[in-house]
C-alpha cells in the first residue's frame, strides 16, 4: 500500500468530481446494492456486487478528491499516536498529553508510548463541540439582551 500523501492534480481532482456525479445519480435510484462490471489491463471483465455503504463512502472521497482535497480513511477501531490525535484536535502533543493525563481522553500504553482509540477523539472532539456551541448560545443571548445587534 502506497502511504505518500500527494494532492490530487488537476486531472485527477477533474476525474474525481465527474465520477462522483456519475456515481451519486447512480446511487440514488438503485437499492441497497450495486453491481458493477470493471475490465482489467489483460481486457477481461470481472463483476462485482457493492454494498450501498461503501459507495457512499467512494462518493464522498471522490467529491473531496474532486475538490482537490487529500483523503485519509481509519477504521473507526484503530488506535493513533498522540500526533495523529493531536491533528485530529487541531491541537499541539503537549496540550493533548496533559487531556490524556488529566483523564479527558482515555489510552493505554504500548510500551512507552501512549495510544488513542479513534473513536475516544471522536467523541471528545463532538463534546468540545457541544460546548463551543452553548457558549456561542449564551453569548448570542447576551448580545440580544444588551441590544448589541445579533
Amino acid at each position: 500500500m502506497n502511504t505518500a500523501i500527494r494532492i490530487p492534480s488537476q486531472e485527477e481532482a477533474a476525474l474525481a468530481k465527474l465520477c462522483s456525479q456519475e456515481l451519486a445519480g447512480v446511487l440514488a435510484t438503485n437499492g441497497d446494492e450495486q453491481r458493477f462490471s470493471f475490465t482489467d489491463d489483460s481486457g477481461n471483465t470481472h463483476d462485482i456486487k457493492l454494498p450501498k455503504s461503501a459507495l457512499n463512502l467512494f462518493v464522498e472521497v471522490l467529491t473531496q478528491l474532486g475538490e482537490g482535497n487529500i483523503v485519509q480513511i481509519t477504521p473507526i477501531h484503530a488506535e493513533l499516536t498522540t500526533q495523529q490525535a493531536a491533528d485530529m484536535l487541531n491541537m499541539s502533543r503537549p496540550t493533548l498529553i496533559k487531556l490524556l493525563d488529566d483523564g479527558a481522553i482515555p489510552f493505554n500504553r504500548t510500551g512507552n508510548r501512549r495510544k488513542v482509540a479513534y473513536v475516544d477523539v471522536m467523541k471528545y472532539k463532538e463534546t468540545l463541540l457541544n460546548k463551543r456551541l452553548v457558549s456561542l448560545e449564551e453569548l448570542t443571548a447576551l448580545d440580544q439582551e444588551n441590544k448589541m445587534g445579533y
